[in-house]
Formats: structure tokens, C-alpha cells, sequence
């Protein structure tokens, strides 16, 4: 559940495709939205210059986020339509959208009525993989207002309904809103019930008027950006690259998804309790692990690594859909013979930086870039989520009916600027997703990298954590070169 797949691996039975746009009455609204006063968060205006970069330059972006899941029966495409608008009016990042000024602001548009979104069905024929894919990738840029759609592909005794939202409205929690909002929503009201009580959502725009005056406050003195200002320095005044070689950046080149397990069931409560023994958590030991592995490879004494998180702060914005996430950089002091004093290093370096994922890295350069010589990250930066699937508000009986609905998160396999590892923790183990750029010398980099997490991972694991810097260990990672 939640890890990502690629789309081209999407194949599955014909079937009849059925989509969700925007009515023309709604574009003609969407085209006369005036000016907002709220600004972009600075999570929106760095995924805008990034996709204007990348499409300057006649790439496509990683950008997309595609649930799908199984539907039994018909599509009720009358509920389905009901459900949909009330979904996209009920979230108001979903009512605007952006434009570059001539001096290379960036400015708001937002319809002034939520009821002026109106999604509509049509149906398209039956439709093979490869078309319904392709449909889904054409899904329009975040320089467009209707950078989400939504479809089902119905077959003879159910449909696959699919959604494509542009990162720029969504981070990961949108998917659990998305579930109940959408799929339980629907499911009440064809089962002829009323509609599910929600509690009122937040405003994304309250957030992001928020952000900017928190984020207009901070100065060169403020004591989270020189929290960030030593992170950059321990990295060339930026933020981290991966260690290993990843290619040309000049050279266009696609991304790619790697997923390989880490530790079974057992595997991964027994490497909890070394954590726990070292006075760490799970994300602390994910952090050790990584590190002692990267010090394998590199011999690097201190690890550097970004971490998202969320910068939810009420009840209310966890009911909303937004981009509401922040990184926490993480330093790791490495112990190369003690994954425990690792782990203890990593824990508090992750506790103690979470004030700083309200400190966008580009607010940091803002007002440190001139006197402080900072620059912005050149290609590369390594990122690791951690989701632990078996503790709430996620839980094996979540995760069952997920898998038992088939459901699945595809994404696009464009160009990213990070290394992406994802690693999740289910009911039956510990895995980790890998992004990377699509070329030879990146792939044998990344299988390297995680071959070498995985040996330190099973160490752990196997009660054999101390005095990791073994001939054992080399040789492991030595042959995977």
C-alpha cells in the first residue's frame, strides 16, 4: 500500500473509459478569476519554476500523483459526478491557479464561488493500456487551472477509478482525504444511505498567507535559518548530492522506480528492538542504517540526508487537501563499529529539527545566498520518507482493504530532481522505492547504494549491529561494484 509504481506498468483488461472535466461554462469562469492577494506557498513557486525550467528545456517533469483502485458493479456515473464536485469544491487549493508576470512573479487567479466548479462525464469508448495511459499523461501542466482529472475504466463486472492530481495541490496525506472523500463518499450513496458527515476542512490559502508571514519574519539571526546555514555549509553551501555517480545532468533522461525489500515481518520488529534498545525509533535506526551504509560506500563520517514532513498544525488542516509539507534536515555523526550510537545521533537530529520543516531551503537562500554563499542544489539531492503502514491512522485493516480493492499509486516517470527513497514499513515487511535518473550509470549507483542498506539493515536486524565495519560488509558491498 502507498508505494509508488511506475505507470507504464499499469496493464490491466480493456475497457470502457469514462472521464471528468471541466464543463466550458467552468473554463470560461476559471479564465475570468480575478487576482487573489494570496501568495503561492513556497512549496507551489518552486514546483512552478521547476516545471517551467523543465519544460524550457523540452523535458517532462515528475509531477503526477495517480491512485487508482477497484470498484465492484457499474459506475453510477450520476453519484460519481456528485461526489466528484463536491470533492473539488470542498478543498479551495483546488480553486486557483498561477501565472509568471513579466518581472517573474508569481501571481494567484482564484474563482470568487466554489460552485463554479463543475466537473462533467464523458465517455471516450473502450480504451486499451496503453490508450487509457496516455489519456491519464496528458493530464494538464500546474500552469493550467485543471492539472487534476479523474476517470474510471469500467469493465464487466467493475471499474478501476483513477485520479491525476498535479503535485502542485497534493502531498501524501491527500490520498487517505481522497479514499474517504471520494470512494466512501461514493460507496454510501449508491448503497442508498446519506452522505458521510465530514468535518469542516481547513483553507489551503489560510495556510499559505501563514507561511509567508511566518517565513517574512525570519532574518539572518533567527535561529532556524542558521540551523539551515550549518546544514548547507556541512554540504558546499546547498543541500546534499547523492555520493555516487548519477550520470550527466546535462543530458535529458527520465526517471526510473526501484523497489526491493529490505527485511521481512520478523526482520523489522527485531531491527524496532535494536532501535528501541539504542534509545532510538524506527525512523531514527532508517537514518543509522543509511548513514553506516553511505559511510560504507564512501567512508564519509557524517551523513546528510533530507526528510519530508508534514506541516499540518490543526485538526482542521489535517481534513484538508494541500501541500503542506516541509523538510527537516538530517546530520548523522557516524559510528562506524556502533549502530547504536548511530541511531542515537540520527533520532535526535530528526527530533530536533522538525521547527525547521516551517523554513522553506528557498527562504534560506533568500536572505543567506548574498552574505552567506549559499546556492541553490544542483541535481541530485537525496530524500528518505519513512511511512510505518502498521500504526494509525494507517493499520493492517486499512492496508487489507486497500490491497483488496487492488489499489495501487502510479506515477509518471519523468525527469526528478531528487533521489527519492521511499521506505515503508507493512504488516509483512520493510521495503524501499528508489528514484532515479533512467541511465546505466545511475542504476548500477542506486543498486549499489541499496544493496549496501540492505546488508547493514539485515545486520541490524540479525542482533549483529556493533562493530558493523566488517570484512563481511565490505565484501558484500565490494561485489555489488
Amino acid at each position: 500500500m502507498f508505494a509508488l509504481e511506475a505507470i507504464h506498468e499499469w496493464v490491466d483488461a480493456p475497457g470502457q473509459l469514462i472521464t471528468w472535466d471541466p464543463s466550458p461554462a467552468t473554463l470560461a469562469k476559471v479564465g475570468d478569476a480575478p487576482i487573489a492577494e494570496v501568495p503561492a506557498s513556497y512549496q507551489q513557486a518552486q514546483h512552478l519554476r521547476n516545471y517551467r525550467e523543465h519544460a524550457s528545456r523540452g523535458n517532462e517533469m515528475a509531477r503526477l500523483t495517480i491512485p487508482a483502485w477497484n470498484i465492484a458493479g457499474r459506475c453510477d456515473v450520476r453519484a460519481m459526478t456528485h461526489v466528484l464536485n463536491a470533492y473539488l469544491r470542498r478543498h479551495d487549493t483546488y480553486r486557483s491557479w498561477f501565472q509568471f508576470t513579466e518581472d517573474d512573479r508569481i501571481v494567484r487567479r482564484t474563482l470568487r464561488n466554489p460552485k463554479d466548479i463543475k466537473f462533467v462525464a464523458s465517455e471516450r469508448g473502450e480504451k486499451s493500456s496503453a490508450e487509457w495511459r496516455e489519456h491519464i499523461l496528458a493530464t494538464p501542466s500546474p500552469l493550467n487551472w485543471d492539472c487534476f482529472r479523474f476517470g474510471v475504466i469500467q469493465r464487466a463486472d467493475h471499474f478501476t477509478f483513477w485520479m491525476s492530481v498535479d503535485h502542485l495541490h497534493v502531498d501524501a496525506m491527500f490520498m487517505g482525504l481522497a479514499f474517504v472523500e471520494i470512494h466512501m463518499m461514493y460507496a454510501a450513496l449508491v448503497g442508498g444511505g446519506a452522505p458521510i458527515p465530514l468535518p469542516e476542512a481547513g483553507s489551503y490559502e489560510d495556510y499559505c498567507v501563514r507561511q509567508r508571514e511566518f517565513t517574512s519574519a525570519l532574518t539572518l539571526d533567527s535561529p532556524q535559518v542558521n540551523e539551515w546555514i550549518k546544514f548547507a555549509r556541512g554540504n558546499d553551501g546547498t543541500l546534499p548530492r547523492f555520493p555516487l555517480p548519477l550520470g550527466d545532468p546535462a543530458v535529458p533522461c527520465e526517471g526510473d522506480l526501484l523497489t526491493v525489500s529490505l527485511m521481512d515481518e520478523n526482520q523489522s520488529d527485531r531491527f524496532e528492538s535494536a532501535c528501541i534498545k539504542a534509545g532510538a525509533r524506527f525512523i531514527g535506526g532508517v537514518f543509522a542504517a543509511t548513514a553506516m551504509a553511505e559511510h560504507q560506500l564512501t567512508g564519509t563520517d557524517t551523513y546528510y540526508v533530507i526528510t519530508p514532513t508534514s506541516t499540518r498544525t490543526t485538526q482542521a488542516e489535517v481534513m484538508t487537501t494541500g501541500w503542506f509539507t516541509g523538510t527537516v534536515p538530517i546530520t548523522v555523526p557516524v559510528s562506524p563499529t556502533s549502530f547504536a550510537e548511530t541511531a542515537r545521533a540520527a533520532q535526535a537530529s530528526f527530533d530536533s529539527g522538525q521547527a525547521l520543516a516551517h523554513v522553506p531551503f528557498d527562504r534560506v537562500l533568500e536572505l543567506a545566498a548574498a552574505e552567506r554563499g549559499l546556492t541553490q542544489p544542483k541535481p541530485g539531492v537525496p530524500m528518505i520518507s519513512y511511512l510505518d503502514a502498521t500504526i494509525a491512522p494507517l493499520s493492517p485493516a486499512v492496508v487489507a482493504e486497500w490491497n483488496g480493492l487492488n489499489g495501487k499509486i502510479y506515477s509518471e516517470l519523468g525527469a526528478a530532481h531528487q533521489v527519492g527513497m521511499w521506505i515503508n514499513r507493512f504488516g509483512n515487511g520493510t521495503s524501499v522505492t528508489l528514484a532515479f535518473p533512467n541511465n546505466p550509470i545511475a542504476r548500477e549507483s542506486v543498486t549499489r547504494y541499496v544493496e549496501a542498506m540492505r546488508a547493514v539493515f539485515l545486520r541490524v536486524a540479525d542482533g549483529r549491529g556493533e562493530l558493523m565495519a566488517t570484512p563481511e560488509l565490505v565484501g558484500v558491498i565490494q561485489k555489488s561494484s
